[in-house]
């Protein structure tokens, strides 16, 4: 099926990095299954207090490369060390699969496709493309996916992705070197911090459908905890993209509307808490001018900001732009190398 397999990656370096933590009952079949055109495969020991260690250190595969940190970073930290690693062993692109084998290996090939001919920068899977597998996943994440999307599109820029928190990735190491390591977030938010960034360098991120996979693993999240880190994260990052986009580096259609749309909505909204704070207190209705000053300008702002997102999801970038590596951030991502080997065990 896939013929760019024995063709395209005779040429290609592709490594993929596992952040490891609890997964020793998983890790040793994840690593059986990783196809044999992946060069290198670098696992990420996340100071797991298990056997995961142990467990990697006795597969006998001369593509993996274990590191060990003696202090938990969290996925995104894990990942920033398996990135660098792979960064500087020439990778040219890297997968991100989880060690608790709930990603079919078997669609690595529909993640890599895209980069290899020039259709992508990031790809990333989509587990709501599949009705059926998706009534498998946990109702409580699958809520917590439809909440968060909408929020991650608006802090992204990414309108046309779904499932942002799927962590089963593949990235350019061309685009990934755009990206200053400090910026990526260590905690769960990982996954969604590199959408942010990735829209910054203007990448192109594709979704690919890959159905969800779940098994009888605990998941060590705690949901209410990431729950409002993911909103004030969010909401950090919405306000920074429109600001930076928008009003710092340019200025177009799309922010007159923004400013129209806020200036409108906050002076109905202020007006009307005032009239009918005013009305309550004296026992006098308010007048129909009254009531159309305050809802007037309310529908304006909706009109106005309605046109800024339409521009704004007409902006998504659909060409292909990191073709070098960035000497830029190349060098931050050597020194993030250096700098976590310190904690290698």
């Amino acid at each position: 099926m896939f013929d760019f397999v024995k063709t395209d990656l005779v040429n290609t370096k592709i490594a993929v990095v596992i952040p490891a933590y609890r997964v020793d009952n998983q890790i040793q079949t994840v690593l059986s299954a990783i196809p044999d055109y992946v060069n290198l495969i670098i696992v990420v020991n996340d100071a797991s207090p298990d056997n995961t260690r142990e467990k990697v250190e006795a597969v006998h595969d001369p593509r993996i490369h274990l590191i060990n940190h003696e202090h938990n970073q969290g996925v995104g930290g894990a990942m920033r060390s398996g990135y660098s690693y792979a960064l500087s062993q020439g990778a040219e692109i890297i997968v991100k699969v989880d060690g608790d084998d709930q990603m079919d290996l078997s669609y690595l090939p529909y993640l890599i496709e895209p980069i290899l001919n020039n259709e992508a920068d990031y790809t990333k899977g989509n587990r709501f493309l599949h009705q059926a597998e998706l009534k498998r996943m946990p109702l409580l994440r699958r809520i917590g996916n439809y909440g968060l999307t909408f929020m991650t599109k608006l802090a992204s820029g990414y309108w046309n992705i779904f499932d942002p928190t799927n962590g089963y990735t593949a990235i350019r190491a061309t685009a990934l070197t755009e990206i200053p390591p400090e910026h990526i977030a260590t905690n769960y938010f990982f996954e969604t911090s590199m959408l942010c960034e990735l829209r910054m360098i203007n990448a192109v991120v594709k979704d690919i459908a890959i159905p969800a996979r779940y098994q009888t693993e605990k998941s060590s999240v705690s949901i209410p905890r990431e729950f409002f880190i993911f909103l004030t994260n969010l909401t950090q990052r919405s306000i920074h993209r429109i600001f930076t986009r928008y009003f710092l580096f340019d200025f177009t259609a799309a922010s007159l509307y923004f400013v129209m749309g806020v200036i409108l909505g906050l002076f109905g909204i202020i007006w009307g808490i005032a009239k009918w704070a005013e009305s309550i207190e004296s026992g006098i209705p308010a007048s129909t001018g009254t009531v159309l000053l305050a809802v007037l300008p309310i529908i304006l702002a909706v009109q106005f900001l309605t046109q800024a997102v339409a521009q704004d999801i007409a902006d998504i970038p659909t060409k292909i732009q990191h073709n070098k590596v960035s000497e830029r951030t190349r060098q931050k991502w050597d020194f993030e190398t250096k700098n976590k080997e310190q904690n290698f065990t």
